[in-house]
Order: C-alpha cells, then sequence, then structure tokens
C-alpha cells in the first residue's frame, strides 16, 4: 500500500491531474461555438471521442469521459448538418437526478458518460459504478447500483475518500 508519504505524493498528483484537465478543457471549450463548430473542429480541440453514439434523429453523439482523474464527462452533440449543437459536461446535479430505480445499465452509460469505477459483488449479484465529480469544491462520488438484470436498485451522493485509488 506505500508509505503515508507516497500515498499523500499519489493523491496530490491526482488532484494536479485534474485540476490540470479542466483548465486545457475550459480553453477547449472557449474555442467551439454551437451551431458554428464542426465534428473536425471539435476533434482538433479534445481529440478522439471515448466513443460515439448514433441518434435516432440522425445527430451524433461523441463522449469525451475525464474519469478517473478528471472530475467531468462532456457529451457533444453533432447534429446531422454536422455541426455542434450541444456540448454538456455531464456530471451533475441536474444529470444525476436523471437516474431512477429501474433504468437500464445502458440507459445511464449513455447519460453520464464512462464511469470512473465499475465494482461487481457477486454475492449480492449486484454492479457498483462510481462517478468522480466537484459538488462546489467539495470532491464527490456519485454511485449506482445495479440489480443482477442491469436495472438501478440505487444510487447515492458521497464524499470522495482522500487516497481511494481509481
Amino acid at each position: 500500500m506505500g508509505s503515508p508519504e507516497t500515498r499523500w505524493w499519489k493523491v496530490a498528483l491526482f488532484a494536479a491531474l485534474g485540476w490540470l484537465l479542466a483548465g486545457c478543457d475550459e480553453q477547449r471549450i472557449d474555442k467551439l461555438e454551437e451551431g458554428v463548430a464542426t465534428e473536425a473542429d471539435v476533434r482538433r480541440q479534445f481529440g478522439e471521442p471515448d466513443r460515439v453514439r448514433e441518434e435516432p434523429d440522425g445527430s451524433r453523439t461523441l463522449e469525451y469521459p475525464r474519469q478517473p482523474a478528471g472530475r467531468q464527462n462532456y457529451l457533444i452533440t453533432i447534429g446531422p448538418d454536422g455541426r455542434m449543437s450541444a456540448l454538456r459536461q455531464v456530471l451533475s446535479a441536474r444529470y444525476f437526478e436523471m437516474v431512477q430505480p429501474g433504468m437500464a445499465q445502458q440507459a445511464v452509460r449513455d447519460l453520464l458518460g464512462r464511469p470512473a469505477k465499475r465494482v461487481p459483488y457477486r454475492l449480492s449479484q449486484t454492479e457498483v459504478w462510481d462517478w468522480r465529480y466537484l459538488d462546489g469544491q467539495q470532491e464527490k462520488l456519485f454511485s449506482v447500483t445495479f440489480d443482477a438484470e442491469g436495472k438501478v436498485k440505487s444510487v447515492a451522493r458521497i464524499d470522495e475518500v482522500p487516497g481511494e485509488r481509481y
């Protein structure tokens, strides 16, 4: 596990990395204007997305997770006309409130992006997904427990434990 000094440095390193990612993202976002920026502009600023989802209306959703080091997940929508129609940071109360009991894993993944951590619990036949986020300056976790059928069983918002490995 390492000495307390080693753990402290790891925590400090992760905090610095998250801060740098957030600062870089703000600069990237400032260069993109909804209705004007193209998919090529988005990829130039953010790089290759982690996942691209084709939507029924002909638009595409590009996913840019910043987990586990960061505390944001960006979903960027490219309309059928090839222009950016939305750029959303989805790790916030507004999106967490949309996660409801009975919701399927894939629907949660589509709503919040890739989690920081997934932990299966074989005995209880559940799986827990965690997303790291900021509530003001407080580092928190949004945690979703899925049942054996992959449906939301419960959700929780908890303070992040310093030094927890993701």
